[in-house]
């Protein structure tokens, strides 16, 4: 069987986009503002965070809410800030959800709220996030900045093991109703979470899996249980006639996950 046949309208437009992005070497904008020079808390474990060239990019290519800069700064100053996802990617997956005008989304994995914003941001106004974690006090520091910018009625919190919440979505009769899926939670299980988020996001939907290079381990997995999942659900996405997909070297690797 072809990976093109049965291809939705909206995947063929975001495979499209995505290519042009990723060729033009561009993630979704021209600069804003002088005052993100500098960028602290970007990460970008292919460039390195401290490469001349991801801050000219970030220079000439972000364009960040307000509000995201702010929970952005306050991670900063945490000590598992290398846990956030990194701007850029936050952006290009932004402008993928608008593309296939997202309006239902789920997240796997919140810290400390930076892609919960990003993601309530863009939702029209009945639109929700519905956000798996099980660390509340992380989530807490992005809290406040969620009610500022207005959005924290989109948010649907839920602090528990993720694949719990996963069943109970899927129980409730939600598969197939959501939009866009973001998986950057404990790597063990990103197998459970891709199976379940599969059945979740509706066809022509986009599942957004983060850390798929992981700093480089999926080359040496000797002794390494995390790198040999991740290289194990590559290669299995690269395989799955129920997809088609990108793998990108942006932040610490981004697979996007187009449902057929």
């Amino acid at each position: 069987m072809s990976l093109l046949s049965g291809i939705s309208k909206e995947s063929v437009i975001g495979t499209a986009v995505l290519g042009c992005v990723f060729a033009a070497g561009l993630w979704a904008g021209s600069r804003q503002s002088s005052s993100h020079t500098g960028f602290q808390g970007a990460k970008n474990t292919v460039l390195g965070s401290n490469n001349v060239l991801l801050q000219y990019m970030l220079e000439n290519s972000l364009r960040e809410h307000p509000s995201l800069k702010k929970i952005r700064l306050k991670t900063v100053e945490h000590p598992y800030h290398f846990m956030m996802v990194a701007c850029e990617q936050a952006q290009l997956m932004a402008n993928l959800a608008k593309l296939i005008k997202t309006k239902k989304a789920l997240e796997v994995g919140v810290y400390t709220g930076y892609n919960t914003l990003n993601m309530a941001l863009l939702l029209p106004d009945d639109g929700k996030v519905v956000a798996c974690d099980v660390n509340e006090e992380y989530a807490n520091i992005g809290k406040p900045i969620w009610k500022e910018a207005g959005v924290e009625h989109k948010i649907d919190l839920r602090i528990k093991e993720a694949v719990q919440t996963l069943d109970e979505l899927l129980a409730a009769g939600e598969a197939e109703t959501f939009d866009f899926a973001f998986i950057d939670a404990d790597k063990e299980s990103y197998d459970h979470y891709y199976e379940k988020c599969l059945k979740l996001i509706r066809k022509g939907g986009i599942i957004a899996i983060d850390n798929v290079l992981l700093g480089g381990r999926v080359l040496n997995r000797t002794n390494d249980i995390c790198g040999q999942v991740l290289h194990d659900l590559n290669q299995k996405i690269l395989r799955d006639h129920r997809v088609n997909m990108s793998m990108l070297a942006v932040g610490d690797g981004l697979t996007l996950v187009f449902k057929l």
